[in-house]
């Protein structure tokens, strides 16, 4: 039985940094949430009596470290987001890199993909208006915070079995 009091405060001091640093990382952002579950899970152990814990345990204290380190990543997207169109006034260069993604490359692939000339200029459309773009980058950001869970639910199964190896090795 997992004491959630405890494991949210470890999951808490390591996983909103890491979310914070994984949007800096890129790609690399994945392997570094995967490893602050593996920490958060032997923290938790540390001084946990009886010394063991299940792997579906791991499991979802990663699970937990994920989703606040995704969120935070989300958060510190959305902040670098807000900064760059309003306090940086860097909103153009956004603007030009989503008209060149959405206005070309989008609907040369639909096109290819075998839709209709109707649907590619409707889709287009849609994503070049504002609430479109809007739209887009919250899903990608929510995609992105989904696509990190596993990662952390691996890592933090891995945790609970390198706290069970290291356990009984010292006895």
């Amino acid at each position: 039985m997992v004491d959630w009091k405890h494991a949210l405060r470890v999951a808490a001091l390591l996983a909103i940094p890491t979310g914070v640093v994984s949007n800096m990382l890129g790609f690399f952002g994945a392997f570094l949430i995967a490893l602050t579950a593996v920490f958060v899970v032997m923290l938790y152990m540390r001084n946990r009596q009886p010394a063991w814990i299940t792997v579906g345990a791991g499991a979802r204290i990663g699970l937990v470290t994920g989703l606040l380190s995704g969120w935070s990543a989300i958060a510190t997207a959305a902040i670098s987001l807000f900064a760059l169109r309003f306090w940086l006034h860097q909103g153009k260069a956004f603007d030009d890199l989503w008209a060149t993604l959405a206005g070309q490359q989008v609907p040369e692939q639909l096109a290819a993909a075998g839709w209709d000339a109707q649907m590619v200029a409707l889709q287009r459309a849609r994503m070049l208006s504002p609430d479109g773009q809007a739209g887009w980058t919250i899903g990608i950001l929510l995609f992105l915070a989904t696509a990190l869970l596993p990662f952390a639910v691996a890592g933090g199964a891995i945790g609970a079995r390198l706290v069970v190896r290291v356990r009984r090795s010292t006895l």
